[in-house]
């Protein structure tokens, strides 16, 4: 491991130079590309620093209670810190182990999330709005900006269907987690005899396409033009400004109405299509590894039933990972940090479990 982590440390130390180099600093581009690969190998080299001073030091603190052997009150300080030097090398040669395990190419991007209403008709529509709320809020947080593709709107304020972008930087690397099937029980406001009932919505989070990495041929879409529906005033019932487009060899559809504009909606259309593209073809290649797909904590199985949120418990438990937090008005409110870290922590674990060699 040691031998990989050195090459890290070296090629740290030759981009720090590149950052002084005005043939790098004049040029807005190369600058850009020396600097994102700076931010990549930082976190690793710097551990590595960590860990190597923790190693002399504490060589040192035994060369130096060697040395005062004869004076207690100087080997009983000496003995406390080289028992804290013990206890950190281990710890800091795990944080080292866990920051080269191979990095998701898709975290850094922005993402696009769709949650659709499962089972539960209304209550499941009126649940996909709350989560939705949530994710805002959450963004929000992080310093994220949201914005809407597409809504499906029912009569009482929920959504059969919303698919919305989170832009900003490592967006996917937080959300990816929350893909699959998220089960809601609670009382429905439509209930009359008190009864808890149990529903179902689904989450599936892409991560943004390059436009180099998909291809599309024209010739393979049909694109339609209709009115927008749901809130809005004249003019969405009147201007023909809502896109869809098909995609004709895999069947994907997909409509945006959101923009007043017709060119902002199909320029949203098409990215999220590209998204949805590269997702299916990412599952593909999953499916034939099977190792892969073993390694994960549930990201990108939208069959499966991730979380359950139960409102007379005031209780959101994880099933993945058996967390339970008996706090549901603080994590819808968007404050899902801690179900994501241990999320992020039990995937990275899971990895090294898994043998990962370095």
């Amino acid at each position: 491991m040691f031998e990989k982590v050195q090459v890290f440390e070296n090629r740290y130390e030759e981009l720090s130079e590149k950052l002084c180099d005005p043939s790098v600093t004049t040029s807005a581009e190369l600058y850009t590309e020396v600097m994102k690969e700076y931010k990549s190998v930082e976190p690793i080299a710097l551990k590595y620093r960590e860990y190597k001073n923790a190693v002399r030091e504490l060589s040192d603190a035994r060369e130096l209670l060697e040395e005062n052997k004869n004076d207690s009150d100087m080997c009983d300080m000496i003995s406390e810190e080289i028992a804290q030097l013990e206890e950190k090398i281990p710890q800091t040669e795990a944080e080292l182990r866990i920051l080269l395990l191979p990095k998701d190419p898709n975290d850094d991007r922005n993402v696009i999330i769709e949650i659709r209403g499962g089972a539960g008709g209304e209550e499941a529509a009126l649940f996909a709005a709350v989560l939705y709320r949530m994710y805002s809020m959450y963004a929000a947080r992080r310093g994220y900006k949201t914005e809407i593709v597409n809504t499906n709107e029912t009569e009482l304020g929920g959504y059969k269907e919303i698919s919305f972008m989170i832009t900003g930087d490592g967006a996917y690397s937080r959300l990816k987690y929350e893909s699959g099937v998220h089960r809601v029980q609670r009382v429905p406001e439509t209930e009359t005899q008190g009864r808890i009932h149990t529903s179902t919505v689904t989450v599936a989070v892409l991560p943004e396409a390059d436009d180099v990495e998909v291809n599309i041929n024209p010739a393979d879409l049909k694109i339609d033009t209709f009115r927008s529906s749901g809130a809005g005033g004249q003019h969405i019932n009147k201007t023909e400004s809502a896109i869809r487009i098909t995609h004709l060899p895999t069947g994907v559809v997909v409509e945006c109405q959101d923009e007043r504009s017709q060119y902002k909606n199909k320029d949203k259309a098409m990215k999220v299509l590209k998204s949805r593209l590269l997702e299916a073809e990412r599952e593909r290649q999953q499916s034939e590894v099977a190792q892969e797909r073993h390694q994960q904590v549930g990201t990108g199985d939208r069959s499966e039933r991730i979380r359950t949120y139960n409102y007379p418990q005031g209780r959101v438990t994880d099933h993945r990972i058996g967390l339970t937090l008996y706090k549901i008005d603080d994590i819808l409110n968007g404050n899902i940090d801690e179900i994501i870290d241990a999320l992020i922590t039990a995937d990275r674990s899971a990895q090294l479990e898994e043998g990962n060699e370095f």
